[in-house]
């Protein structure tokens, strides 16, 4: 693998090097197949959940559309980071401009962002149905359900403008090689002239607040489903319950648990490759999964599928 050393002038630098996976020539090759078969899996499986909601009449409720929406933002999501990837296995600089790293690092934050939010939200509408079944279609309406979406993207893509903003006005030193897949924070820090304690410590409190206050809000809604379901008499009831929140727990747990691994402890805990393999799971692997989840564990999405497929036959 060549990378050019012509950018080690800072004077003259006008992008960033992203290592990736440094492999050889064959080894690029496969990582290249392997990543696009990942990808267009992924594409197919949440684009399937997105017309099988469309298609089906009997999935307009608030639940199923909030599933369809989350699974255009994966859709999104694995694309900030994937085709940019696919290119860089196949180029021999690994080249990426200034302006084309700050706004994948954009991108990128903010769609997390936003799935923290669709995560928070869907809880609620779990907690909703079924601690109150009978005002549930009263509670949940349309109107709500929309005002949620709208307020979940708009809020995860204000969450990190500010302090993108300013570390993109920084200065940065040395050779300009990000030991990453993507434009992520802690790699490009490393890069500033100056010592960034102060910004390092200030993208910490907004990481913190932006995973703990959807993460308490879920919490606090399956505790308090938890106790609702404990209420119900018969054991059926009970499974009933439990099988409508099964799937967004294992979500939850998937992609809440590799990201705090990743963004609530200093960055320099992490070797690089370590920083890549969970970066790797949360941007790429959960989207790949979650479809599977949903419709494994869901048996409307299950059939609106079947008849949605035998259709188009």
């Amino acid at each position: 693998m060549k990378i050019s050393n012509t950018f080690n002038n800072s004077s003259t630098i006008t992008g960033f090097i992203l290592l990736g996976f440094p492999c050889p020539r064959e080894g690029q090759i496969l990582l290249f197949v392997l990543f696009s078969a990942v990808y267009l899996l992924t594409l197919m499986g949440n684009g399937s959940i997105i017309c099988a909601v469309c298609w089906d009449q009997r999935l307009h409720t608030p639940m199923y559309i909030l599933l369809a929406n989350f699974s255009f933002l994966e859709i999104w999501y694995v694309t900030s980071t994937v085709p940019n990837m696919l290119a860089n296995f196949l180029s021999d600089n690994k080249l990426i401009s200034f302006s084309g790293c700050f706004l994948q690092f954009y991108f990128f934050f903010s769609l997390g962002s936003t799935e923290c939010f669709f995560l928070a939200i869907m809880a609620f509408d779990r907690y909703l149905a079924i601690c109150w079944p009978l005002h549930y279609p009263t509670l949940m309406t349309g109107r709500l359900c929309t005002n949620l979406v709208i307020s979940c993207w708009v809020l995860g893509f204000l969450w990190f403008p500010v302090p993108i903003i300013i570390i993109s006005q920084m200065s940065f030193c040395g050779s300009r090689i990000i030991d990453h897949f993507l434009c992520d924070p802690g790699p490009l820090l490393a890069l500033t002239c100056a010592r960034t304690s102060v910004m390092e410590f200030f993208w910490a409190i907004i990481s913190s607040l932006l995973l703990f206050i959807p993460f308490l809000c879920i919490m606090g809604s399956y505790a308090l489903v938890l106790r609702a379901v404990l209420k119900v008499p018969s054991a059926a009831g009970q499974r009933k319950a439990f099988s409508t929140c099964g799937s967004h727990l294992a979500v939850v747990s998937l992609f809440y648990g590799s990201v705090m691994v990743m963004y609530l402890s200093p960055t320099s805990e992490h070797d690089a490759g370590i920083q890549k393999l969970v970066t790797l799971f949360y941007s790429v692997g959960t989207p790949l999964i979650n479809p599977v989840i949903y419709s494994l564990r869901n048996k409307d999405i299950k059939y609106a599928l079947q008849k949605f497929l035998e259709i188009q036959k």
